[in-house]
């Protein structure tokens, strides 16, 4: 029982952030660590889970035209070399969680500001492309070592710089997640533990609320709506870091 609702604690986390195109990272890592699991284990199956829910958040986004080559290969050309990288380096958590949770926290704050009206601009025009390059290679380098994927910290940087819309940030931040997980999870395979059993499960569970959350995100939710539920998870997974330390 106990493994079933776990599983299901996983599917919501899921749900919640594949509504705003992010793959769910955060919310893994904080309840396989509050279920005991190893940091060896949680990395690679917090990657696992983030490519599944990713990649179907890809495929709503596609269809329903809110991911385009122009606006996601920017941050793809050095973000998949530097999540290799960063896939490989195994960082102690007193070192990464009270950094991660503070660079959470700040993107959190940056959510709850008014949308900035360049936005609208930059939708057609898409994101410049050197900044682009640089923020993929820095958020590649952080996703690979953090095994969160890397879109919750490009999604509040790309809507506060009016780079993009809000659905249209969902879209590259789906896009985003699903390359970097795949290429951490390729850096960090070398030194890889055996996954745990009920990977299968959670694989299904995750899979099926990644699913009912990208159709939300993509169709139905506001844009403040999604700023919101993206603001709270930022919150909450910052809070969750900082006070593992803490205690």
């Amino acid at each position: 029982m106990l493994h079933i609702l776990f599983a299901l604690s996983l599917a919501i986390v899921a749900l919640l952030y594949s509504s705003v195109g992010q793959a769910g990272g955060t919310g893994y890592v904080a309840l396989m660590g509050l279920a005991g699991f190893a940091p060896a284990v949680i990395k690679p199956s917090a990657l696992a889970l983030n490519i599944l829910v990713s990649a179907i958040g890809c495929v709503r986004f596609y269809r329903a035209g809110l991911a385009t080559w122009r606006t996601c290969y920017p941050f793809a050309i050095l973000g998949l070399p530097f999540s290799l990288i960063g896939g490989a380096l195994h960082l102690p958590a007193a070192v990464y969680q009270p950094v991660v949770g503070i660079l959470l926290l700040i993107a959190g704050a940056q959510m709850l500001r008014p949308v900035s009206r360049r936005g609208g601009d930059a939708h057609s025009k898409g994101p410049p492309f050197m900044p682009s390059l640089a923020a993929g290679g820095v958020l590649g380098i952080v996703s690979g070592v953090t095994g969160v994927g890397g879109g919750i910290f490009l999604a509040p940087l790309v809507l506060g710089l009016g780079w993009a819309g809000p659905r249209q940030v969902a879209a590259i931040s789906a896009v985003f997640n699903f390359l970097n997980s795949g290429a951490a999870l390729a850096g960090a395979w070398a030194t890889m533990p055996a996954l745990p059993a009920e990977l299968p499960l959670w694989l299904l569970c995750v899979g099926v609320g990644g699913y009912i959350g990208s159709w939300f995100g993509a169709f139905y939710f506001k844009p403040q709506t999604l700023r919101s539920i993206l603001a709270f998870l930022l919150i909450a997974g910052a809070l969750r870091m900082i006070g593992s330390i803490v205690v």
